[in-house]
């Protein structure tokens, strides 16, 4: 069995090397769901995609430019739906859990005579999740972004930017501690992050 997946992996890594932007050494994608607008994503050496996730870099939006980049160390989780039309960014090491759902963009709902499948797709604000971050299981993240060494936590919503170094969680998710570097310790706070205790 190892015999014959050596050289299927290896036929597929010569085929996202044409096909991707970029794509790095010692990244794996495991048996992906759907890869759209492969010209637009960019995976840097030492990642990892998990089974049967969809990666979308499609600017169904109108922009001139869009970006979907996985930067060297990102662990994706199985499952995982990341569909940029403009610019979603995971920075180092960034690991995500499975079922986690990451976009810039939303679907059109005003027109109540037509349906919402086929309205306009709305361009929400650009993601990035910075370096180090964790995404716990069933993470949505809505067109906002997430500063460095972050934990969100299971089935948390984000739709408004989180801070470095902060844990949020809820729907919509609220930050409940941060690092606080004068005590080098976690720390309670409120849900805007100042410490409170």
């Amino acid at each position: 069995m190892r015999f014959i997946s050596y050289p299927y992996n290896l036929f597929l890594r010569i085929l996202y090397k044409v096909y991707f932007k970029k794509f790095g050494k010692h990244s794996f994608i495991d048996k992906p769901l759907r890869l759209d607008g492969k010209n637009n994503i960019f995976i840097h050496n030492n990642v990892f995609v998990g089974y049967k996730t969809w990666l979308a870099a499609l600017p169904l939006t109108g922009e001139k430019e869009c970006r979907l980049e996985l930067k060297d160390g990102v662990t994706i989780g199985h499952f995982n739906h990341i569909y940029a039309t403009k610019k979603i960014i995971l920075e180092r090491n960034v690991l995500t859990a499975d079922k986690v759902y990451i976009s810039d963009n939303l679907h059109g709902y005003k027109d109540i005579s037509t349906p919402i499948k086929n309205q306009p797709i709305i361009q929400n604000g650009e993601v990035i999740i910075g370096e180090n971050s964790w995404l716990g299981e069933n993470v949505c993240i809505l067109g906002a972004s997430i500063g460095k060494h972050c934990i969100i936590g299971s089935n948390s919503v984000v739709t408004k930017n989180i801070p470095p170094y902060c844990v949020a969680v809820g729907a919509p998710a609220k930050i409940i501690k941060r690092y606080c570097f004068d005590t080098k310790m976690w720390r309670k706070t409120d849900s805007d992050g100042t410490i409170i205790d």
